[in-house]
């Protein structure tokens, strides 16, 4: 055990070891405890050797966090994990504010993961080559009318859009509003991706339209990319181009 307790804030990609940094490998490796989401402690379980592991439902970030400073408190070296990255709607932020509110002095550091959106894009191709925007559908941290207000405003200024939690059980029709919403300024035409479980096994793409983007099968494991006016599809591959004159 750490003589000086710290929280290394951890990134964990899709949780497969192959998309993990070798520094993210480390600081699994080197913690004494690990504080997470129960699917992210058991993605990682194979890396998890006798340290002790904090896992608790959505919904429990705070409280996670809070558990997190007590151990540190005690000497600890804690990984908080999240999948992707933890400063893309994971970890990073809420620890900081905990710290903060608590005028905490325990050593911190965030170490960066691949996101989903990197991860899906890979899949599909290159569709992030210019310009883009990241947006979540999920309205439990967010009001709905500040994300329909982002969506609208991205695809009037031409972005590609990935869109992540795009449904769930309980929100069904949130990905059909937000078809809706980039169809006021793109045509029914333009290409859309959707990888789900992205990095993982099970890895699953589907190529689409945005005339088509609500009736795809999704859920929260799925990734959205909408493309731009300049995004196409070439031999399976998604593309939007950078703008080189080949």
């Amino acid at each position: 055990m750490a003589a000086n307790g710290r929280v290394l804030i951890v990134g964990i990609g899709s949780g497969e070891r192959d998309t993990l940094t070798s520094e993210a490998l480390q600081a699994i490796a080197e913690s004494d405890a690990i504080v997470g989401y129960k699917t992210y402690t058991d993605l990682i379980k194979n890396l998890i050797d006798g340290q002790e592991v904090v896992s608790s439902g959505m919904g429990r970030e705070v409280d996670r966090g809070i558990k997190a400073l007590e151990l540190a408190e005690r000497g600890m070296t804690v990984a908080v994990i999240s999948s992707g990255d933890p400063g893309v709607y994971g970890m990073a932020g809420v620890m900081l504010e905990l710290m903060q509110q608590r005028d905490s002095t325990i050593p911190v550091r965030v170490i960066p993961g691949l996101t989903a959106a990197q991860l899906a894009a890979a899949a599909l191709g290159a569709p992030l080559m210019n310009d883009y925007a990241v947006i979540s559908l999920s309205d439990l941290m967010t009001p709905w009318e500040v994300i329909e207000k982002r969506l609208d405003l991205c695809a009037q200024a031409d972005m590609v859009i990935c869109l992540y939690n795009p449904r769930s059980h309980g929100r069904t029709e949130q990905i059909e509003r937000a078809a809706e919403i980039i169809s006021r300024h793109q045509p029914p035409d333009t290409p859309v991706g959707a990888v789900r479980n992205a990095g993982r096994s099970g890895q699953e793409v589907l190529r689409s339209d945005l005339g088509s983007l609500g009736r795809l099968d999704l859920d929260m494991s799925s990734l959205v990319v909408v493309g731009n006016q300049t995004t196409y599809f070439t031999g399976g591959k998604m593309i939007t181009p950078r703008g080189y004159k080949l």
